[in-house]
C-alpha cells in the first residue's frame, strides 16, 4: 500500500506528514516557517529537510499557493516577496517562479513520483464528497479556492485576485490582515456577504470553508449562510494529499 508525503505550503508556514494509502497519518505533523525570500531552490531544500524528518514514502503531494498548471509554476503571489506576504514584491523572483517546473524539480529531489497542485485544491481532495457541483474556499492568509464536478478537478482559477469592491481583491477583503483589523465579528460578516455574491456564480451543491481561519467564523454567521455550506478541518490541507491523485482526472502526472 503506497504511502504519502503531503506538504502544506502556505504564507507563513509550511506543514507535513506522511498518510497511508487511506489517508490515515502514519506521522505527526510538522510544521515550520515559510522562510524569505523564496526562491525556488530554497523552497525545495525547504521541503526536502522537512521530509528527512519524516518517515519514508513512495510518492510527495505538494500544496502550494498560486496558479499551478500541470506541476508549472504561472505565478505565486507570497514566495515572489522579500519578507512575506503584503510585503515588497522583487522583481528577481517573479522572474524565478515564473514557469518554474516545481513537479519535476520535487520528483528529482524526493527521488519519487511528485505532484503539486494549489492548495486549495489538496485542501479540496480532502473534504469533497464526488457528486456535484462542489467549491472550496480557503481562508487564511488570503483566500484560497478549487472547484470540483463531479469529484473531478476544474482547472484553476485564482478568484483570490479578483476584484471584490472599491479596487479591492478578496485576497485583501477577507485575508488574515483584515480579520485582524475587523475582529472576528465583523469579518464573519464579510464572509457571509462573499458567500452570498458568489452564490449565483457557482450555483453549488456544497460549499466548504476550509483552511486556519474557517474555525473562527461566528456562528451566527454560519447559519445565515445556509445547510449547503460547512465548515472543514484544517487538516484536509494534508489529508487531501492521497486523495488529489484520484481526483486529477487526465491530468494525472505519468511515473
Amino acid at each position: 500500500m503506497a504511502t504519502t508525503l503531503a506538504i502544506d505550503c502556505g504564507g507563513g508556514g509550511i506543514k507535513a506528514s506522511v498518510l497511508d494509502a487511506a489517508g490515515t497519518m502514519r506521522a505527526r505533523p510538522l510544521r515550520v516557517p515559510t522562510p524569505y525570500p523564496l526562491p525556488p531552490a530554497l523552497f525545495v531544500k525547504t521541503l526536502v529537510e522537512l521530509g528527512g524528518r519524516l518517515p519514508a514514502a513512495d510518492r510527495v503531494t505538494v500544496g502550494m499557493p498560486g496558479m499551478i498548471r500541470h506541476g508549472v509554476v504561472v505565478a505565486t503571489p507570497h514566495y515572489v516577496t522579500r519578507s512575506g506576504p503584503r510585503s515588497r514584491v522583487d522583481p528577481e523572483l517573479v522572474a524565478e517562479w515564473s514557469g518554474y517546473d516545481a513537479r519535476g524539480a520535487l520528483t528529482d529531489a524526493f527521488g519519487v513520483p511528485a505532484l503539486v497542485l494549489n492548495d486549495a485544491e489538496v485542501h479540496g481532495a480532502g473534504v469533497v464528497a464526488g457528486t456535484g457541483c462542489e467549491l472550496v474556499l480557503t481562508l487564511g492568509t488570503g483566500l484560497g479556492s478549487a472547484l470540483f464536478d463531479g469529484g473531478v478537478l476544474a482547472p484553476h482559477l485564482e478568484l483570490s485576485h479578483a476584484p471584490v469592491r472599491w479596487g479591492t481583491t478578496y485576497d485583501t477583503y477577507v485575508g488574515e490582515p483584515e480579520r485582524r483589523r475587523l475582529g472576528d465579528a465583523f469579518w464573519s460578516r464579510r464572509i457571509r456577504q462573499v458567500v452570498d455574491g458568489l452564490r449565483p456564480v457557482f450555483r453549488w451543491d456544497r460549499l466548504y470553508l476550509g483552511g486556519g481561519n474557517s474555525r473562527l467564523i461566528r456562528p451566527e454567521q454560519l447559519a445565515r449562510m445556509g445547510d449547503d455550506v460547512v465548515v472543514v478541518p484544517n487538516t484536509a490541507g494534508i489529508v487531501g494529499g492521497v486523495r488529489a491523485w484520484e481526483l486529477l482526472g487526465d491530468r494525472r502526472p505519468t511515473p
